[in-house]
């Protein structure tokens, strides 16, 4: 019985896809790596020593970043505003979806292409008039403000991207539900919700991720130094500490924390809806 054999240029394809993959790999992790190698430098050694590891570690940076007094409030803000932008445009994201993924009703069509719309519209093209109107109902430079700006651009994506994901669940299992009795509040908490815990994670993450690194709309309708987001804050902090580029370094550092964290947390369903969505979507 005769055996086949791939041909040389098979092996040879294929290494060189996967010495591809470790270069961008490696590109992809250097600024990580810059990042976390420069926050342990001192000044000193950082003017001779700009890549490397430090060859004396030291915290000075790290307390430099925490010891300015607004620090941890910058932090303190980022995490109210992600949590309550996020977590309130998944929740009118969720409730939206579930209608015009699964029923029919007339206007369906046009309130997607709405929604479509809207992904290419530029949220600083809305800076000016949403900033006269929050200005003349005092809601600038509060919680409230920023929270309503944030969750409004989340909710068109997040609607898309659960609409295609909510098309994937049988219509079987949900007529087998009303079948028993179910209404549709418990169809979505009990059914839809559960099924779609990937993709809803996988929204959560990307958008805390864009909510927290946000800069330009947080600088124009945060004005205070207490209501300052972290990365708002970073940007005053980068100017003060413009000749100690360590301590920019970990503070930029410090930031990032939470954000790993999440993604840590969440990683295995995270994964989970990305492939889901590639292969559904």
């Amino acid at each position: 019985m005769r055996t086949y054999r791939k041909p040389k240029s098979f092996y040879i394809s294929y290494m060189c896809k996967q010495l591809l993959m470790v270069i961008i790999t490696l590109v992809s992790l250097y600024p990580i790596f810059l990042l976390i190698v420069t926050a342990f430098k001192s000044n000193k050694e950082f003017v001779f020593n700009k890549i490397s590891i430090p060859i004396e570690p030291t915290l000075e940076p790290i307390k430099n970043a925490i010891n300015n007094g607004l620090f941890f409030r910058w932090m303190l803000n980022s995490t109210i505003v992600t949590f309550t932008s996020v977590i309130l445009a998944i929740i009118i994201a969720v409730i939206a979806a579930y209608p015009l993924a699964k029923m029919k009703f007339r206007g369906q069509n046009a309130i997607v292409n709405i929604l479509i719309a809207l992904l290419v519209v530029p949220s600083v093209a809305l800076v000016v008039p949403l900033y006269a109107l929050f200005a003349y109902m005092q809601i600038t430079d509060t919680y409230l403000g920023i929270t309503i700006i944030y969750a409004g651009l989340i909710i068109p994506f997040a609607v898309y991207f659960l609409i295609s994901f909510f098309k994937t669940i049988p219509n079987e299992l949900l007529e087998s539900a009303r079948i028993d009795g179910c209404t549709n509040i418990r169809i979505l908490t009990n059914i839809i919700i559960p099924l779609s815990r990937p993709a809803i994670v996988t929204l959560i993450i990307i958008n805390a991720l864009w909510v927290w690194n946000e800069l330009i709309i947080a600088l124009i309708f945060l004005h205070s130094d207490e209501m300052r987001t972290i990365m708002v804050g970073l940007t005053v902090f980068q100017s003060r500490f413009s000749t100690n580029i360590t301590s920019v370094f970990a503070g930029l550092l410090l930031a990032s924390i939470p954000l790993i964290a999440l993604y840590i947390a969440f990683q295995r369903f995270f994964i989970r809806g990305m492939i889901q969505g590639a292969i559904k979507g």
